[in-house]
């Protein structure tokens, strides 16, 4: 929970590869969470930093520039400003968006790396690594491809096998290529930096121990890391693009610096120290950032999505933790995945929601941005992968910001413009149920606040709806349009406590629906309170907490006649058909150029080299019987198997979570590796292989027998 004895908040969203456009997998995974635990921070009067920027020095820039036939700079230049100019449209509240090819960034990186070099902290190491010698330069990891010694997946790459999830480099790849040339990779000598986790890992350990109270999702993936044992890792490239190996830091070592760049996973989390530098001196503060990342009271805490973990959790603190001077994360909340319509998103397919073409498709509508905030709000994938679909959409925007906490606020203008001459009436001897809705407006700002501070951001959302909810339903309970006529006093209370559930709702919808919270503001003349946007308040502004209290004050008159419009406008049908038939068309648009580019015989791997038999008859294959099947935690893509293979039974872990549900493989008889080497994933030790089929379009059909468990298979 963010609760530093200090009001000094320090708050980063993970930077954006400026590789491409925001969609909403990237919003909902960790800006939008941010962006409204900040809000709600800010309209607590707590001082924050709230820090992004876009990340530039990525291979993945390097690859697309090459595939482009274009520089870095180029691809750089042409995403940071779109990505930058779409979160702000989006309403992201950041104090400052930076970008990591700064001039700032890279002195910052290089002082960093000098001080670490200076305390001895790296380790130096002269070893062999692949060399395209047609494209004339070293393989980053993401520049390889080949097959996982793991799982056997043939298209893994240097960095990671993306189908068993195992961590690799790239000289462990079976048959690798360069992505840039196709060219079979040579071995050549080059030295390099590595950061040595292994000798800090009691140290990881003994910092982690003291944050139970992070997400399960979070420690559980560290704690794998943490059983398999952290290894060092490399710091420095042989590539053309990243910050400079500073060259007097060469020279300490006898080495050149030319052609050597600090790799991203280092430079990159400096980047949010280097852009708090760059906010400080855009204040006229140039020295302030180091009250934020030097000072132990201030409160430092990381969104990102659940592939950032380890970057965020164990590599950069131990980068802090040896360079001495910063503070440690108090908090890392990760997300996971967002799917969308049921599937994956998938940018390559066309399966995705692009932030600027939602902006663009819903400006005309009323609080556009506020729709899509509210909706992936209330879906975010907190604690496990979640589905954002475009009726659901509908319904989030239709059933409850239009129909609960819309037609609120309109019948409560109403009636007060159209009986009460637009003046808040008086509140005398109030019934039980106007206390009971005013003491559940008391009570919600705290509720909703609790939500926040333990990073429960959908249960956020949802007290906040629920009082709106309540209201609506007190104002039904309390029937002022009959009480107008029967009982005045009566329709004036239900009226008056109507107006500040309304003005409490102003405040407490903030962080989700900024736009429209402020419109609210406006037609109830509520004036003084506290921003929750990057800017100095009143000392007297009303915040978070006293929206729990009454805020409008009787007799005093609202500036917004009976007729406005209401505050949200319903989405039609053919809006959301439109929608899902746009995102249909771009996919199969994408999947008929794929298969339109070769026949189905192309599409199938080439056949490999020949063996001789004495290799084939190495491999014992088994018949056996898959008598259990389930998930592996904080792996989305393995399943833990138990395979009866007659003489015993072996645990073995298959790639094929995203395909096959566990229960369709128990009792299937399948044909299993059985000399396979045991290999230890995600804390599961894996004895064997199950063998797969993998079908041109990538789906993974078991391969089964009809033998008797433990026959050879010849």
């Amino acid at each position: 929970m963010a609760n530093s004895s200090s009001d000094r908040l320090l708050v980063t969203a993970a930077l954006p590869y400026a590789n491409g456009p925001i969609h909403i997998g990237h919003l909902a995974g960790a800006y939008l969470p941010a962006d409204l635990f900040v809000r709600y921070q800010r309209l607590k009067g707590r001082d924050v930093a709230f820090i992004c920027g876009s990340d530039e020095m990525g291979v993945a820039i390097l690859m697309r520039a090459l595939r482009e036939d274009r520089t870095p700079e180029d691809i750089i230049d042409t995403y940071h400003p779109q990505i930058r100019d779409n979160f702000d449209r989006f309403g992201m509240s950041f104090d400052y968006y930076g970008r990591t090819s700064s001039e700032t960034h890279v002195e910052t990186t290089q002082d960093f790396f000098r001080v670490l070099d200076e305390k001895d902290v790296f380790e130096l190491k002269t070893e062999e690594q692949l060399y395209d010698p047609e494209a004339d330069m070293f393989l980053a990891d993401r520049f390889v491809v080949g097959t996982c010694p793991g799982c056997g997946y043939e298209k893994a790459y240097g960095d990671q096998c993306e189908q068993c999830g195992s961590s690799l480099s790239p000289t462990e790849l079976e048959n690798p290529q360069s992505t840039l040339t196709d060219a079979t990779p040579e071995l050549k000598e080059t030295t390099h930096w590595y950061l040595p986790l292994g000798r800090l890992q009691p140290k990881l350990e003994d910092w982690i121990e003291e944050h139970p109270e992070w997400k399960n999702n979070v420690l559980g993936q560290i704690q794998s890391w943490f059983n398999e044992g952290l290894k060092s890792r490399a710091i420095t490239r042989d590539v053309p693009w990243g910050v400079p190996v500073p060259e007097d830091v060469a020279e300490r070592h006898g080495l050149e610096a030319e052609g050597k760049v600090i790799y991203v996973w280092f430079d990159a989390p400096i980047g949010y120290i280097s852009a708090t530098k760059e906010w400080a001196e855009a204040q006229g503060t140039p020295d302030e950032w180091s009250d934020y990342w030097q000072d132990e009271d201030t409160t430092l805490v990381h969104f990102i999505g659940k592939d950032n973990i380890i970057f965020h959790c164990l590599m950069f603190p131990a980068m802090l933790m040896e360079h001495g001077d910063y503070v440690l994360p108090d908090n890392v909340p990760a997300n996971e995945f967002l799917n969308l319509e049921g599937q994956k998103l998938s940018t390559s397919r066309g399966w995705a929601v692009w932030l600027h073409e939602y902006l663009d498709d819903f400006a005309s509508e009323r609080h556009g941005p506020d729709l899509l905030r509210y909706a992936l709000a209330a879906t975010l994938p907190e604690s496990a992968d979640a589905d954002f679909s475009w009726e659901e959409f509908q319904r989030r925007v239709n059933g409850e910001l239009a129909n609960i906490f819309g037609n609120f606020v309109h019948r409560t203008l109403t009636f007060v413009h159209r009986y009460f001459d637009g003046q808040v009436p008086p509140l005398n001897d109030p019934s039980a149920a106007d206390r009971a809705m005013l003491d559940a407006l008391g009570e919600a700002p705290e509720a909703v606040a609790a939500a926040y501070d333990e990073y429960q951001t959908r249960d956020a959302v949802f007290e906040t709806m629920a009082l709106a909810r309540r209201g609506n339903k007190y104002f039904n309970e309390t029937e002022p349009w009959h009480t107008q006529e029967t009982d005045p006093q009566a329709c004036a209370n239900t009226i008056h406590v109507s107006l500040q559930v309304c003005a409490s709702l102003a405040v407490l919808f903030e962080p989700v629906v900024p736009s429209a919270a402020a419109a609210l503001r406006d037609r109830l003349g509520l004036e003084n309170v506290r921003t929750s946007t990057p800017g100095a308040d009143p000392d007297d502004a009303a915040g978070w907490h006293d929206a729990g209290t009454p805020l409008l004050q009787a007799g005093m008159t609202l500036p917004v006649a009976s007729d406005a419009d209401p505050l949200f406008e319903k989405i039609d049908d053919s809006q959301i058909e439109a929608q899902i038939e746009k995102l249909r068309d771009r996919a199969d648009q994408q999947d008929s150029e794929s298969s339109s580019t070769s026949e189905m015989a192309d599409a199938l791997d080439d056949l490999k080299s020949p063996i001789s038999f004495d290799d084939f008859s190495a491999l014992d294959l088994r018949s056996g019987t898959i008598t259990d099947a389930e998930p592996v935690p904080d792996a989305d893509k393995l399943l833990r198997l138990e395979v009866d293979i007659g003489l015993e039974e072996r645990q073995i872990l298959a790639g094929v979570a995203e395909q096959i549900e566990p229960g369709a493989l128990v009792g299937l008889n399948v044909v299993v590796v059985a000399n396979m080497e045991p290999k230890e994933m995600f804390g599961f030790e894996s004895q064997g292989m199950v063998l797969m089929a993998e079908e041109p379009d990538g789906t993974f059909v078991p391969v089964t027998t009809d033998a008797v468990d433990g026959s050879v298979v010849r």
